[in-house]
């Protein structure tokens, strides 16, 4: 079925802006224009196609109208049309937030913020693995300037980390392509169907596609990376990057696995090992850490075991549970940087012994934090309980009791690290600044005048933790269109025929 939209549009909008504004590097109010118009944009053809997909249509597009089998195909599905709505929104936010913080005023951000958001639209639509690879790479080109561009030993040392292993991950991404094009003789997700069921050659070259991609979603052992890059970035970076490079990876392994591998039977207690071993070093990586962005990104850690308990059972709840919790999942987190970041633009550190007493000073920052840590760590009434309840029903009911157990302890885990990080930074006592060894001036804390955290700066996490609200107490319209995107998977016969034409 032909799209409403260009499907290409939330993939070449982007790429024009950001040529555009390239041309202009000093022109901040058209810099600042072109990322939230992009935003808005990307957000209401994601919303058009949602509303097209809804009852399970695939809208097809083929670029420069070539037939199946030689045309660059993209398709929209209902789980890729929620993965472009909800990253477009986090994409708008974080653009509001670098107006308030003055990250857009860094040179080339907004631009390198605008391309590797296109890879990543992209690589939600597209229908092959050798485009998915491109596309990973327009997202990721740009990410390594965004993360290693400024001064400080920290963050060259995390930039180093965080090129060199991404640079791994694509290198073994592109030979497992590679691999499947030898054996099947095409790349093509609709032409792939099942037939890692049926190849064993084929399964063992999809199985290095997965790997690399599960270095890119930051499944332990293939993690170490994050916490030791993601913390150093700029805040609206690392908020932008929470929101969108492990969620490729977690959605492309969540379509290989449906597509090509057929729900991957024969292999699921290999997923399930990988989850719960993801679920249980996230969350004991995060009790450990004495920042707030170091503590969320053993997280962003810690959750991707989550997702991938949908893959664990494959059954339509599971995979309904999955994606709702990938949904709600990236807009809490991007919440919770977003947070971190406002306290770093105001007081310098998000160190948790030199913070303290910021509910008093900062309410509103407070109860953006409060609602998505709760909604984080499963509590009810958020969006993260709800997602977790199902998922984990969706586990007993398979009879994944371990699963379960695991799954119920990391959220007891993540609670006490989210009740840390508000006892120390938010509900504790201004903490003194104590002497800078290097010679740098301390941090401000609110034994000083409280600096002054703009609206600009909490108005977009104060939106998101109340959305995650919304969708735990009204979470029907979500759950619905869930239900739809995980029947496409466990049965995904209209999308390979929409993708290969017959």
């Amino acid at each position: 079925m032909n799209a409403p939209l260009p499907l290409v549009g939330p993939i070449v909008l982007p790429l024009v802006v950001a040529g555009l504004l390239l041309a202009v590097p000093s022109r901040l109010t058209l810099h600042r224009i072109g990322w939230l118009g992009t935003g808005a944009a990307v957000l209401a053809q994601g919303g058009t196609l949602l509303a097209a997909t809804r009852r399970g249509e695939v809208l097809t597009e083929r670029i420069g109208g070539w037939p199946a089998g030689f045309a660059i195909t993209l398709a929209a599905d209902t789980f890729s049309a929620l993965m472009v709505t909800v990253v477009a929104l986090v994409v708008l936010l974080c653009g509001v937030f670098a107006i308030g913080s003055g990250d857009d005023r860094r040179p080339y951000l907004v631009p390198l913020a605008l391309m590797t958001s296109a890879g990543a639209f992209g690589a939600f639509l597209t229908a092959d693995l050798f485009n998915l690879f491109v596309l990973i790479e327009v997202m990721l080109v740009p990410s390594y300037v965004l993360l290693t561009a400024g001064a400080g030993r920290e963050r060259t040392v995390a930039g180093r980390i965080y090129v060199t292993v991404n640079l791994l991950a694509s290198t073994i991404l592109l030979a497992g392509v590679g691999l499947v094009y030898a054996v099947a003789g095409t790349v093509d997700l609709g032409e792939l169907a099942g037939a890692a069921g049926r190849d064993g050659a084929l399964a063992l070259a999809g199985t290095v596609v997965l790997l690399a991609l599960a270095v890119k979603a930051a499944v332990v052992p293939l993690h170490g990376w994050l916490p030791r890059s993601y913390p150093y970035a700029p805040p609206v970076v690392t908020a932008l990057f929470s929101g969108i490079l492990t969620k490729v990876g977690g959605y492309a392994i969540v379509r290989i696995v449906a597509v090509v591998y057929d729900g991957a039977v024969d292999y699921r207690w290999v997923i399930g090992l990988a989850a719960a071993v993801t679920m249980v070093i996230g969350v004991l990586g995060a009790l450990g850490e004495t920042t707030m962005r170091s503590v969320l990104a053993f997280h962003m850690v810690s959750q991707i075991g989550y997702l991938l308990i949908g893959l664990v059972v494959f059954s339509p709840a599971a995979l309904t549970a999955a994606i709702f919790f990938l949904v709600q999942y990236i807009l809490v987190k991007a919440a919770l940087f977003l947070c971190a970041g406002a306290v770093v633009v105001g007081y310098g550190t998000d160190r948790l012994d030199r913070l303290g007493g910021l509910a008093t000073a900062h309410r509103l920052l407070a109860l953006a934090f409060i609602g998505a840590g709760l909604s984080l760590a499963g509590m009810p009434p958020f969006s993260g309980f709800l997602a977790k309840f199902l998922l984990l029903r969706a586990a007993v009911a398979d009879g994944n009791y371990l699963i379960f157990a695991v799954a119920v302890l990391v959220s007891l885990g993540t609670l006490i690290s989210m009740i840390k990080i508000w006892d120390l930074a938010f509900w504790g006592e201004p903490a003194p600044a104590p002497p800078d060894p290097a010679g740098h001036p301390p941090a401000r804390t609110t034994d000083d005048v409280p600096p002054r955290i703009a609206t600009w700066l909490t108005g977009p996490a104060v939106l998101l933790a109340a959305l995650t609200l919304l969708l735990g107490s009204a979470a029907q319209p979500l759950l619905g269109l869930a239900a739809t995107a995980a029947d496409g998977l466990i049965d995904p016969s209209a999308y390979v025929e929409a993708v290969t034409g017959r």
